[in-house]
């Protein structure tokens, strides 16, 4: 069995692990997008460095861009086979691709017109990587696998997802393999959870394999205690949207940080800690995926489940505002009270964000509140690395707003959720492990820690860097 790297692998973006069999069976582990990085990144997105018609099966994740992303573009190219993922999985990506589609064919010269009516400034783009036609033709190849109930793929190849804690419907891959009458056994973590969660079950437990792919996002760094984010979250915006009278400006995922958030805020609400502010969700993304959370309560955990008991809906309030049409969008900036908006992207690349953050970012009485990973050489990057002045659509901006950062809502696990992960896995039999999906320092540094725990053969893969295990 030979694995190759092709995403990932000393990158936080572009998840894409291939495994061939002895027999000449492909299996892709995840399909996703490159973000961040500019031409460099884009080009990966263009080439993925394998043929796609050679690939048999696609084994996901998870629906995060980083890991679906350019599963429309690997069948518009040529692969033909399923698609397996969760249910939730298959869901969320309906959503997530066919919103990247509309964002690569509306990325047009300036002064281009987006639907509702927003005007772009963004530089002409080559062809978009795939349209929403091929969204619609890849969704029909996809199969859903519930956790927990073992999938015979083919006689050689059996699949089990696990709950992996980190969205609904994300999963650690866990595959038995059969090589010359043997069968071997390999993990995919996907994006690990935390244990310690406040809306989705913890990752749970899942069978021991020799082989473990392990994302690596958070490996060297403990998270702040859950115990204490409403109270930060009040604080903040008591600061910036009572004392200042500003407006708080979030950048988030749709999926999963966003829900977080109003859970957060809802919380606040319910026990009459939250002041008279407005709080508007501005992204149809983040709209249809709380939707959707809302729907699948079976990924809840059990404080979530007694918290459903009295308060039906915890991703609404009296105070909240969810906002899916540009017109009510545009509006926003005509508000000159206090409020909180919550919007896409997390990165700050793409989504109404942009707009918001154009408007605001110049304004030392608001403030923009990071509460994920952002890849440094994004929009968000830059602002957390203190950027004087930042390039937003068609204008070079001073960056007087404060930045601040809340990092009790990562939805990675840290080097303690690995760790606790990792105890799944037999020492005694686990002959590989390989760190993914993580920026190299961080790799370097619990890969020591991994090797003084006593595991060993745990390896840091490059880029296109093949391994027979």
């Amino acid at each position: 069995m030979v694995l190759t790297f092709y995403g990932g692998a000393q990158t936080v973006t572009g998840s894409k692990h291939l495994i061939t069999l002895g027999n000449g069976k492909r299996i892709l582990l995840d399909c996703g997008m490159f973000q961040g990085g500019g031409t460099a990144q884009a080009k990966l997105n263009l080439d993925f460095g394998f043929n796609p018609e050679q690939i048999n099966y696609l084994i996901l994740s998870h629906a995060h861009i980083d890991h679906s992303g350019l599963i429309p573009r690997l069948v518009k190219m040529g692969f033909t086979g399923p698609i397996y993922c969760t249910p939730p999985t298959l869901e969320l990506c309906e959503l997530v691709l066919a919103d990247s589609a509309r964002i690569q064919q509306y990325s047009k010269p300036v002064g281009a017109t987006l639907p509702g009516g927003w005007q772009t400034t963004a530089v002409a783009e080559d062809e978009p990587l795939y349209t929403e036609e091929d969204v619609q033709a890849c969704l029909g190849q996809f199969v859903t696998v519930p956790y927990d109930q073992p999938f015979t793929i083919d006689e050689d190849i059996e699949v089990l997802f696990t709950d992996a804690g980190h969205v609904i419907g994300s999963a650690v891959v866990n595959l038995k393999l059969r090589e010359e009458d043997r069968i071997r056994t390999l993990c995919f973590s996907g994006d690990l959870g935390r244990f310690t969660n406040r809306i989705l079950k913890s990752p749970q437990p899942c069978p021991p394999a020799e082989v473990v792919i392990c994302e690596s996002t958070y490996g060297d760094k403990f998270h702040s205690s859950l115990q204490n984010t409403e109270d930060k979250l009040e604080e903040i915006v008591r600061e910036i949207c009572v004392e200042k009278g500003g407006k708080l400006l979030i950048p988030c995922f749709s999926i999963g940080r966003t829900q977080e958030l109003i859970y957060s805020f809802n919380c606040l609400a319910e026990s009459g800690r939250f002041p008279d502010i407005k709080v508007f969700v501005d992204s149809p993304m983040s709209v249809y995926a709380t939707d959707l959370v809302r729907k699948h309560t079976e990924c809840f955990n059990e404080e979530m489940l007694e918290f459903i008991k009295t308060d039906p809906d915890p991703f609404g309030f009296p105070q909240l505002h969810y906002i899916t049409e540009a017109e009510d969008s545009k509006l926003l900036n005509a508000l000159e009270e206090p409020c909180v908006i919550i919007s896409s992207s997390g990165m700050m690349e793409a989504g109404r964000i942009r707009f918001h953050l154009r408007n605001h970012i110049s304004d030392p009485n608001s403030a923009v509140l990071v509460t994920g990973y952002c890849e440094p050489s994004t929009l968000g990057g830059k602002l957390i690395n203190g950027a004087e002045t930042v390039h937003i659509l068609d204008e070079e901006l001073p960056v007087k707003a404060k930045i601040m950062q809340m990092k009790e809502y990562s939805a990675h696990g840290d080097y303690g959720d690995i760790a606790k992960f990792l105890i799944n896995h037999d020492k005694a039999t686990l002959k590989h492990i390989f760190l993914v999906h993580g920026e190299k320092p961080v790799m370097e540094k619990l890969r020591s820690e991994l090797l003084e725990s006593n595991y060993t053969s745990v390896e840091i893969p490059g880029y296109l860097i093949s391994y027979e295990v």
